[in-house]
Parts: C-alpha cells; structure tokens; sequence
C-alpha cells in the first residue's frame, strides 16, 4: 500500500543529522543540564562556608581556590547558563573567593573548622592528631568529610550568632553614648540660656537692688528724726 502524502511529507521534513552532529547537541544539552545542576549546588551549599560554596578542600592553596573560582564562574557565568538564579550563584562565588583571599578572615574561619575537626575526633573516640588519610576514617559512616562539613555548620552558626550579638550589644552601647552625649550638650545649652536670661536681667535687677537700697536709708533716716 502506498503510503498517504500527509506520512511522505512528515518524512521528508525531519533533518537528517549525522551521528557527529548528534553527539555534539547530546553534549551540549548534558553542559546545559550540569551549569544547572551546578548553579543550584551553589545556591544550596551553606552559606557561612566559602569551602562549600567552592567545592573545595579547606587545605587547597590559594592559588588551587582562585583556578577553582575561575573554572566555576565561567561554568556558571550568567551568559552560558539560562538558569533564572546564575547570577546570584556567581555573587556568591565571588564573596566565597573573596573571603578566602583574605588572610585574616581564612585564618578565623580555619580556626573554626579546625576546632569542629577536633570536638568530631573525640567524639569518635580518635587522636585530635589523626590524618584524613588515616584508615580508621575510611570506615566512619556517614563519611567523615560529611559529619565535618556538618560539625563545622553547627559552629559557625554558633558563631555567627555570637557576632550578631556582640554587634548588637555594640550598638546598644554606641545608643547609649549617643544619648549621654545628647544629654551633656542639652544641658550645656540649657545653662547658655540661663546665663543668657541672667545677664539681660542684670540691669533689672541692680535697680531693684538700689531701690531697696534707697528704701532702707529712709526707714532709717525716719527712725533717728523721731527719736529726736
């Protein structure tokens, strides 16, 4: 039976792609899914940890942390990502290496984990001196890299909130020395004023003064003459 021209049509309008071709737009929708993927692991990853965010090893060298950042924001980079959320995922991307690049800040953040690393090993009953190569870690479930990464969640958290309040109490105190401050040039001014009001009274009152001055003598005066 021949076949219907609607069916010869429909044929002959599809493309014939070669298999390279095929290949390529695979592996161009595979780069499109994992910039997503990628974009979304970011944007979950915990955000007081720039290690996280990075995907990276807390002992990676400053130069291993500025190639990963330069491989991830080109992976992820808003213009070779659809992804509605890229361009959030790359700010976070650039304050995660940006903390990093600070000595100062990698330092108090090492400090924490280190201290995560070592409250995770004693509760395992391990050596605070025990390597991550060490065999007794390979048997540790959930993996040991996992409950650290949670350990060091959990105190930076903790920290994050003790800096939130020191700031606080900071600005409560700044508050408070505002007002004192308000208070002292209040009552500088109040006393200007008075002073102000004393010294235009003055004339006022120096008359007042001699008046009941002049007054006294007469009384005085009126008192000797009938004595006479």
């Amino acid at each position: 039976m021949p076949e219907s021209p609607s069916t010869e049509a429909s044929s002959s309008s599809l493309p014939i792609v070669s298999d390279a071709d095929l290949e390529k737009l695979l592996n161009r929708e595979a780069s499109a899914l994992n910039r997503e993927l990628e974009v979304d692991r970011i944007l979950k990853a915990f955000k007081l940890n720039p290690y996280e965010i990075l995907d990276i090893d807390e002992s990676a060298s400053a130069e291993a942390i500025k190639k990963k950042y330069r491989q991830l924001s080109l992976f992820i980079h808003p213009d070779k990502t659809s992804h509605a959320r890229a361009p959030d995922a790359f700010d976070l991307l650039k304050k995660a290496e940006s903390e990093l690049s600070e000595t100062a800040r990698r330092e108090e953040l090492d400090a924490v984990i280190k201290e995560a690393r070592i409250q995770l090993l004693k509760s395992l009953s391990l050596p605070s001196s025990v390597k991550d190569d060490d065999p007794r870690l390979k048997t540790v479930k959930p993996p040991f890299k996992t409950q650290l990464r949670a350990k060091a969640k959990e105190m930076l958290i903790e920290e994050e909130v003790r800096r939130r309040k020191a700031i606080k109490l900071n600005l409560a105190n700044e508050g408070l020395e505002a007002k004192k401050k308000e208070d002292e040039i209040e009552a500088r001014k109040r006393k200007a004023d008075n002073d102000k009001v004393w010294e235009e009274n003055r004339e006022q009152r120096v008359g007042s003064w001699r008046d009941f001055q002049g007054n006294k003598k007469k009384k005085q005066k009126t008192k000797v003459t009938l004595l006479g």
